[in-house]
């Protein structure tokens, strides 16, 4: 069994700049699911969905 120890890693400007890099991709890809999934619902339901009485 091999055990890291990430405590103490220290990263350098490549590795900082890809984790962002990563980071910001994910963010715009879930971005873009909420807004699809978000267009997919309104589309379903239709217009209607706004005139519904509470």
């Amino acid at each position: 069994m091999i055990v890291m120890d990430n405590a103490n890693a220290t990263m350098t400007d490549k590795q900082r700049k890809a984790r962002r890099s990563r980071s910001v991709a994910i963010a715009v890809g879930l971005a873009a699911l909420v807004v699809i999934f978000y267009v997919a619902t309104i589309i379903k339901f239709g217009p209607a969905i706004l005139d519904r009485a509470m």
